[in-house]
């Protein structure tokens, strides 16, 4: 099959912090106009061994988190969908399936080379008809106010850097009525699991990304992202921010993933 080059750019890649701003990429402080830059080596790193690395870091269990989201979507066919962050298609791919012939996906990502990745993956497998492919940024998304009914963002929001304005952007985005999804690690709510997988994740997971992948830094920036970012609670109290109603969330596996859920009036 002939590829179809990248769509261009739609919208600034880079955006959402202001000159001078600081912020945290894994443990380190960088200034806020350089993070997007660096996280986009990480993704262009692993883009090629993204999902071996996903069952391997995950045990297969990431499958049934991301089940578990699509159960609680709601989507129906003729719906909207939009999958930020969406790396190879696993969502936008069951998504294409709820939707049907009347409905629409589009598979976004700020990273060129996991939409390569994921792209070519669905038009292998015949995935097509009622999908598209964006790249974009989640803190300035290149849509119509109102354009879809369902926004998912799994295992992304960590690595931006100015998730307000995600939040923000992911709201306007939506039609009255719709509803937002966030498929994230967080933070495990058992304290002898949280010690047990701090030792996988700063021990194991870089050994294991320079086995498969020959990247051990990159995925030891992935754990130090993960510590990072915001905690259940904080996370639900930022899409209140951002305008989002009736927001809860779900706990996975002890709390090492949790589901966010906000809904548009």
């Amino acid at each position: 099959m002939t590829r179809p080059n990248l769509p261009p750019v739609n919208g600034p890649l880079v955006g959402g912090a202001a000159t001078g701003e600081q912020t945290h990429f894994g443990y380190q402080t960088v200034a806020a106009s350089e993070k997007a830059g660096k996280v986009a080596e990480v993704f262009h790193s692993v883009a090629a061994k993204y999902d071996i690395m996903n069952d391997l870091m995950s045990l297969g269990i990431h499958r049934l988190w991301k089940r578990f989201a699509i159960e609680l979507s709601g989507v129906r066919p003729g719906q909207r969908v939009l999958d930020i962050a969406g790396g190879t298609g696993d969502l936008a791919k069951a998504f294409s399936r709820e939707v049907g012939p009347s409905g629409h996906v589009i598979l976004a990502d700020i990273n060129s080379s996991m939409l390569q990745v994921g792209r070519d993956r669905l038009l292998d497998q015949g995935v097509h008809g009622n999908m598209g492919f964006v790249q974009a940024n989640a803190e300035c998304l290149p849509f119509e106010p109102g354009s879809f009914d369902l926004i998912t963002i799994a295992f992304g929001l960590r690595n931006v850097t100015d998730k307000n304005a995600a939040l923000r952007s992911m709201y306007q985005s939506l039609k009255p009525g719709g509803r937002l999804l966030i498929l994230e690690f967080s933070k495990p709510i058992f304290e002898p699991l949280a010690k047990i997988y701090d030792a996988y994740s700063f021990s194991l997971l870089p050994a294991m990304g320079k086995l498969v992948a020959n990247d051990a830094d990159s995925y030891r920036y992935l754990a130090e992202s993960i510590r990072m970012h915001p905690d259940q609670d904080t996370l639900k109290d930022m899409m209140t921010d951002a305008g989002f109603e009736r927001c809860d969330y779900h706990n996975l596996t002890g709390g090492i993933v949790a589901l966010h859920r906000g809904f548009r009036f």
